[in-house]
Parts: structure tokens; C-alpha cells; sequence
């Protein structure tokens, strides 16, 4: 099928509809860079707001981060948690069966002096906490911080199980406090001294399985945001994001979109703050909430007070410059670069304004620079195109992706290529196309083997586990259909990543090698009949090009739309050429059906025209899957000169296997029906002269004999 990028999202219907069938979600195809190159050049991603989140907050020295488990992001086809089930699973830790059963029943009480008195028991900071725990399910909120603040001033040695969950549930209680208190800030600033102790503790040793520690730092962040403090609570909020907490993401997000809903003298006055500029400038950078290439709700407006509050400033500039070259504002993003300094994304930038101004000496230096300065693992997650492909934004990868685009453009083929292919997955539809289409197989064949060994075999497991193959194999499979399509048989099998590979094209290598040995025309028949048969039913696997246009990168299921080769600014007619010189031959989808049929051909022309094995061999071709042209040809041959078969009734479904043997026999015998149909418009003349020349031998014979015994 023939699918374009930009309606994936259209193709989704549901399985369970009363159609006779129905369509389920098509595959996402990736970006690729050399489809559009002045798009790719010109546009700059949106950025990811958990990455830009990550810039905005510190890690607090010694508070242990989340584990997966401990957080509350299990994975997209985890059980939800239940956080009763799990607090009673730790809150069970260190105590003996007696002390567990005890603790939940007194947790069913609704009297916590009832249950500080049934607790004697318990040790005292168990018993102190449960009854504090009571106190606060009951909203007896002062009761519980007074049971939480005793058992915090027990010595550190007979608290060591609940001096976090006390202090971070003081917290609680104490802002539950706070809408009643009569002066609201001191119960808040209570509630944060306590979340802070929390930390400390945790950060101390004290117990904290439930993770207590980052979570005071959402916490305090909610309070410090009541209290006025934005840029604290956005500080907070990042923390807690940087230590593993889907907590701290989801609050910026929402207190992202509380700015963007803000009224805009209200927003400009918060926006005076440099932690509500930051958060501001994340989610215009990353496009937050917007979809399907739609503008995000209120983005003008806040990019109009956000420039407004940033004048002079050059704090943050680089993604100050970014926003502004989002929104095509080149001047604004020009005058934030001048105070960028030398991070990945401020020279990224310059490469594509110098793009933009054509000054692509420019370019090239500053994507150079931009790739030095990114670390490989800064990564921006996944994006929608505006063509609906998708793409996942490692900003190094991009970098050298873009530069490859002028490195064609310049005529250096093969630093475009490694640019390319360094990006692993993320690009290799492009690096594919320059390896088999824009460099010459010895050029690639150099490069596979000065620096691509051949990777360790997919083992049975891995191939049932649906195992990728790597981009260094697909790469050797590449060049290894390549050199069997150019008819460097013998260099091509090793390239091959498996054994299986490996024989299927050894056996297609050697048919050819032996019908361009072989002398006698049957051999030579049989050997290109078995090549035929060898590219039909294995051409994907070992000459099958890997993107256009047979897409062996799908196993051939979908096919992509192919750009117009055309000479342009970042097009030059060296690259066009060499791509012209490589395209498949014929140009047409599954190409090397066609390759098999006119192996079949040749074979064909080989043979007697009378032979069975002639009209087997065309049979066969016809059902081979390529015109119908095609199809009708071989028919068409089979009418005019082959011979008549029984099966010939349903040809090209119902075809016998060539018989290479017995087609020998038919050189003799084709010959002289030949002569005889040549010559039977002169039977009668033809017999006379035979008796004739009897005659007259017989009477040369006699007349020799009788000389001979007069001598």
C-alpha cells in the first residue's frame, strides 16, 4: 500500500466496528531530514517541556531520588497503585505479626486518644504515630500535629521507622490548618518548616520508604505558592521532577497553564519573576498544549508580555532566541544570540539564521560548534511533524543531520553519510538513501569495512522477541544486496548479517556465475531459470533496496512518497547525477520481480522452442507478480512459438516444472521438423531427385567396379 505521512492520524478505526473488515492504526513512519531540506533547515523543533523542566530545577544534595517502583509513573500498561495497600505494606516493615495486626485495627478507630491509649503495646513512636494518623483521617488537625511533634521529640535512637512520615504528615495537618487560622501565614510557614524537616530527615537516614522526602518538596511547593512565592514553588515543583516525581512535572504543567489563563495585567506583574519567565519560556518553546500542529491556547499572548518583561534581559537568552525564532521573529532571536553564549542551542540557532541569509560558510561552522557543545544524551522525546511523521529530538542528531543536508549540498558525500548514519535509528531512512543511492558502492564498501564489523547474529530468542536488527547489520545487509544487484557476486555474501542470508544469496551468486560459464545452452538456460526463481521468491531479502522502491526497510508492506530530484539551492546536480545512476531498473515497486522475470526471459531464449521446458519457464514467469503487460507478453510468446502442453488451459497458474533434461533432446528434433516444413512444398521434386541421384549412383558405383577388374 502506498501511505503518506500526514493522515496517520485518520487511519484509526476500531476494530470492533460491524464492517466486513475493519482498518486498525497504521504504523508511524519517522521524519526524514532529505525530504524536505529547507523545511529541515529552516524550522527548529518544539522543544519537550519534561526536558525544559529538567533544566529549571537542582537536585537537593543527599535526598535519595524515586525509583520506578516508588514513583508514581508505573508504565503505561502497569495496575494502578493503591496508596492504603501500599503504605500498609511498608508500614508493616519492622514490626512482628502482633504489632501489624494491632496497627490496623487501631487505623479503623475514629478516636485517636482512644487509639493512643489501645496502643501501650507499640513502641512509642509506632503508638504516637497511628494515633496521630487517626487525629488526622478525623480532621482533627491540631490534635494530630501535637501527637507528630511527640513523637518527634523522642531521642533519634527510638524513632527510627516514622520521623519522616511524622514530620511530612505535621506538614499536612498543618496546612489543612491554614483556610481557618486567623493569620494564615504562620500555620503555612509552620507546614513548611515542617516539609523541610522532612528532607533533612530523610537526608539523615531516617526511614522513608513511601519516598516522603521528595514529595515534602511538592509539598511546600503547593504552600509557597499561596504565600505569593511563584519562583520558589516552580523551583520546588522542578526539584521534585529532577528526583523522580511525575508530582513535580504535572504541577509546573498546571501552573504553566494557570499563566496562560491569567488576565494580562495580572500575568505581566508575575512575569517581572525570573522562575515565571523560565516556565513561561518552557512551555512556549515546547508548544504546551498545543496538537495536530495547532497553536496552543493564549500563546500570543504570552509571548507578547514575556517579551515585554525580558527587554535588557538576557537571562535564559538562548531560549528567549529560540521562542522568538519559533514565532519568526528573526530580529528579536538575533539580538538574544548576542547574549547566548556558547551552549548547543544558541549556535544551532546561528547555523540556521546564516542559512537563512545564505551565508552557508556560516552555517557550517556553527552546526559544527553546535554539535561539539550538545551532550550526546540530551535528549527532547518524541514530536509530531507537521506531516504527521514522527521524530524523536535528540538535538546532537539533528544537528548532524542538518549539516548533512549542506555536506551533499557541497559534493561531500560521504561526511553527510556518517553525519547521517552516527543518529542510529533516528535518521536512517536518510542515511539508507545516501548509502545506496548517492555513494558509490566502493566508496560505502570502504567505509563498512574500515569501520562497520559485522555485529554478533540475532539469536532464535532475540528474533522471537522481536529484537531490532542494529543499524550496523542493516547497514551491512545494505551493501551486500547492493554489490548482488551490481554483480559482485562473490564480494556480496559476507556481508549478509545471518547464515540464512548468507546461503540464500551464496545460491543466487553462484546460478548467475554458472550461466555465465556455461557453454551448452540448456546449462546455461537451467542455471539462469534457478537465479530467476531465487530473486522471485528471495529478492526482497538480498536485492531489494532498502528504501525506493522496493522499501525492504518495511519487509516491502508500505511504501513512501519519493522527493522530486531536482536541481535547487540545496540540491546540486553532482548529487542528482549519482542518484540517477543508481536507481533501480527498472524504477518500479519490487523491482527485483522484474529482475526475475527477465532472467526468466533470457533462460527462455535458451531453450527449444518446442521443449516443455520452454513453455514452463514462461509459465512460470507470468504469475511472477509484475505487469500485466508483462504477464500478457509472456503469454503472448508462449502462443507464437512455444509448443502445445496439456496444462496450457489455465497458463500461469496451473505450470509444470521446467524439464531442463529431456529439452536437450528437442535440438535434433526441432532441427529436422524445421527442414521439413521447409521443404514440403517440393515433396514430388524432391522425390524424383532422389531416385535420380540413386539411380545415378548406383550406375557410378557399377561403372568404377567394372574399370577396375578390366585393369
Amino acid at each position: 500500500m502506498f501511505t503518506r505521512n500526514w493522515p496517520r492520524h485518520l487511519l484509526c478505526l476500531s476494530l470492533g466496528l460491524p464492517l466486513g473488515s475493519a482498518l486498525a492504526c497504521g504504523p508511524d513512519f519517522p521524519m526524514r531530514l532529505l525530504d524536505n531540506r529547507d523545511q529541515s533547515l529552516s524550522e527548529l523543533p518544539e522543544g519537550n517541556f519534561r526536558f525544559e523542566v529538567s533544566r529549571l530545577g537542582q537536585a537537593i544534595a543527599g535526598l535519595k531520588s524515586l525509583t520506578p517502583a516508588a514513583s508514581t509513573q508505573n508504565g503505561l500498561y502497569a495496575e494502578p497503585t493503591d496508596p492504603v495497600e501500599e503504605r500498609g505494606k511498608v508500614e508493616a516493615a519492622g514490626l512482628t505479626a502482633e504489632q501489624q495486626a494491632l496497627v490496623t485495627r487501631l487505623r479503623t478507630f475514629t478516636d485517636a486518644r482512644d487509639a493512643y491509649a489501645q496502643g501501650a503495646s507499640l513502641p512509642a513512636e509506632i503508638r504516637l504515630y497511628v494515633a496521630g494518623a487517626v487525629a488526622f483521617n478525623v480532621g482533627e488537625h491540631q490534635l494530630a500535629v501535637d501527637y507528630f511533634r511527640q513523637l518527634l521529640a523522642l531521642p533519634p535512637d527510638q524513632r527510627p521507622l516514622r520521623s519522616t512520615w511524622a514530620a511530612y504528615s505535621e506538614g499536612r495537618a498543618l496546612f489543612a490548618m491554614s483556610p481557618d487560622a486567623d493569620d494564615m501565614l504562620d500555620p503555612l510557614e509552620e507546614a513548611i518548616a515542617a516539609f523541610r524537616q522532612t528532607r533533612q530527615l530523610s537526608i539523615d537516614g531516617f526511614s522513608d520508604p513511601l519516598g516522603l522526602g521528595v514529595a515534602s518538596l511538592g509539598e511546600e511547593a503547593r504552600a509557597a505558592r499561596l504565600t505569593g512565592g511563584w519562583d520558589n514553588a516552580i523551583n520546588l515543583y522542578a526539584a521534585q521532577s529532577v528526583h523522580g516525581s511525575s508530582v513535580g512535572y504535572t504541577s509546573l504543567k498546571q501552573l504553566a497553564n494557570e499563566l496562560a489563563d491569567m488576565p494580562e495585567p495580572e500575568l505581566a506583574k508575575l512575569m517581572q519573576h525570573e522562575g515565571v519567565q523560565k516556565l513561561v519560556t518552557a512551555s512556549l518553546i515546547s508548544r504546551l498544549g498545543g496538537s495536530f500542529g495547532d497553536e496552543p491556547p493564549n500563546q500570543k499572548k504570552l509571548l507578547k508580555v514575556l517579551q515585554n518583561s525580558t527587554r535588557g534581559s538576557f537571562e535564559n537568552a538562548d531560549r528567549l532566541a529560540a521562542v522568538n525564532y519559533q514565532q519568526g521573529d528573526y530580529a528579536n532571536a538575533k539580538a538574544f544570540l548576542e547574549h547566548a553564549g556558547d551552549g548547543g542551542l544558541a549556535w544551532w540557532l546561528r547555523a540556521k539564521l546564516a542559512v537563512r541569509d545564505g551565508d552557508k560558510n556560516a552555517a557550517v561552522a556553527a552546526y559544527a560548534k553546535a554539535a561539539q557543545a550538545f551532550p550526546q544524551s540530551e535528549d527532547w522525546g518524541n514530536r509530531r511533524t507537521p506531516d504527521w511523521a514522527f521524530e524523536s529530538v535528540q538535538p546532537k542528531c539533528r544537528v548532524e543531520g542538518e549539516s548533512a543536508i549542506l555536506a551533499l549540498q557541497r559534493g561531500e558525500y560521504l561526511q553527510a553519510f556518517v553525519q547521517l548514519y552516527r543518529s542510529n535509528e533516528i535518521y536512517w531512512f536518510d542515511a539508507a538513501t545516501v548509502a545506496e543511492r548517492v555513494l558509490t558502492v566502493d566508496e560505502l564498501k570502504r567505509y563498512v569495512d574500515e569501520n562497520v564489523p559485522a555485529p554478533p547474529v540475532l539469536t532464535q530468542q532475540d528474533r522471537d522477541n522481536y529484537v531490532q536488527l542494529s543499524v550496523a547489520a542493516k547497514l551491512r545487509n545494505l551493501l551486500g544486496r547492493r554489490l548482488l544487484r551490481e554483480g559482485r557476486y562473490e564480494e556480496a555474501v559476507g556481508y549478509f548479517d545471518n547464515p540464512d542470508l548468507q546461503h540464500k544469496a551464496e545460491l543466487y551468486a553462484q546460478q548467475r556465475l554458472k550461466a555465465d560459464a556455461a557453454w551448452w545452452p540448456t546449462k546455461r538456460a537451467s542455471a539462469l531459470y534457478n537465479a530467476a526463481w531465487t530473486a522471485r521468491d528471495w529478492g526482497m531479502d538480498i536485492l531489494g533496496y532498502e528504501m525506493s522502491p522496493d522499501y525492504a526497510t518495511f519487509d516491502g508492506n508500505y511504501s513512501l512518497e519519493a522527493p522530486e530530484l531536482k536541481v535547487g539551492p540545496l540540491l546540486a546536480e553532482g548529487e542528482i547525477k549519482r542518484q540517477q545512476a543508481t536507481v533501480a531498473q527498472p524504477d518500479e515497486r519490487f523491482h527485483y520481480r522484474y529482475v526475475a522475470t527477465a532472467l526468466a526471459s533470457k533462460a527462455a531464449d535458451h531453450l527449444p522452442r518446442s521443449s516443455q521446458a520452454f513453455a514452463s519457464v514462461l509459465c512460470k514467469a507470468s504469475n511472477w507478480g509484475t505487469s500485466l503487460e508483462e504477464q500478457s507478453a509472456f503469454y503472448q510468446r508462449y502462443v507464437e512459438q512455444g509448443p502445445y502442453v496439456v496444462w496450457a488451459g489455465d497458463f500461469g497458474h496451473q505450470c509444470q516444472d521446467p524439464d531442463f533434461q529431456n529439452a536437450d533432446k528437442r535440438y535434433v528434433t526441432q532441427f529436422v521438423d524445421s527442414l521439413r516444413s521447409t521443404l514440403r512444398p517440393y515433396k514430388r521434386v524432391l522425390q524424383v531427385c532422389g531416385v535420380l541421384l540413386v539411380t545415378a549412383t548406383a550406375l557410378l558405383l557399377i561403372n568404377r567396379r567394372r574399370r577396375h577388374k578390366a585393369q
